[in-house]
């Protein structure tokens, strides 16, 4: 079992790998790497990512088969399916950290700020799942000063959205908020740029 603290600096070690175009060669996949994960894995790590095709966690940490335990979905919002992802990686596999990846121009986020800008009746019913999951944590945004600048507000949508999932992370399982009070769990956020392919880490504050 790796601590978390440890686990964490994998994967920003691996992250720069990647940034550099430095990438480790002895983990790609291998039909004995692949035999030997075929009746137990132990990933050291949870990620929970977006969907986006532009961020996939393994490439982005440089890490091999069986080395993450990766849940994506759109804009990486948290519903009920994922908390249980994340409880059952973290009691089955022993994974110390788990992380909220998120990224820059996320695109569920710009819909969601497109959608919450429309009249209530020109509003998509089909991404309603997904903006009525981002919309509490960016809404106030909306009436702030960043209103007038696109730009600026997305960079903030995006990062506000981030550390929303984790807290809801931290507080919306009692196994996971457990976990976390005895410092046998740590939950973080993270920004990848798709401009520089670095991966940010926020303080891991609530």
């Amino acid at each position: 079992m790796i601590k978390a603290e440890s686990a964490l600096d994998r994967l920003k070690v691996g992250n720069h790998r990647f940034v550099e175009g430095n990438l480790n060669r002895e983990i790609l996949p291998s039909i004995a790497r692949r035999s030997m994960l075929v009746g137990s894995q132990q990933p050291f790590a949870i990620i929970l990512g977006c969907s986006d095709s532009r961020v996939p966690a393994e490439i982005v940490f440089d890490q091999g088969l069986g080395d993450l335990f990766v849940i994506r979905v759109a804009g990486n919002i948290i519903a009920p399916s994922g908390i249980g992802s994340v409880e059952y990686a973290a009691e089955q596999f022993g994974c110390r950290l788990v992380v909220v990846l998120g990224h820059t121009q996320c695109g569920a986020v710009i819909a969601t700020l497109d959608q919450l800008r429309r009249a209530e009746e020109a509003r998509s019913k089909n991404l309603r799942s997904i903006v009525g999951r981002i919309r509490p944590s960016i809404e106030c945004l909306l009436d702030s000063d960043l209103k007038d600048e696109p730009e600026a507000l997305l960079e903030a949508s995006v990062r506000a959205n981030i550390r929303a999932s984790v807290s809801q992370l931290r507080e919306g399982s009692d196994i996971l908020k457990q976990m976390v009070d005895d410092q046998e769990l740590l939950i973080v956020g993270a920004e990848y740029s798709l401009q520089t392919g670095v991966v940010e880490f926020f303080s891991q504050a609530p």
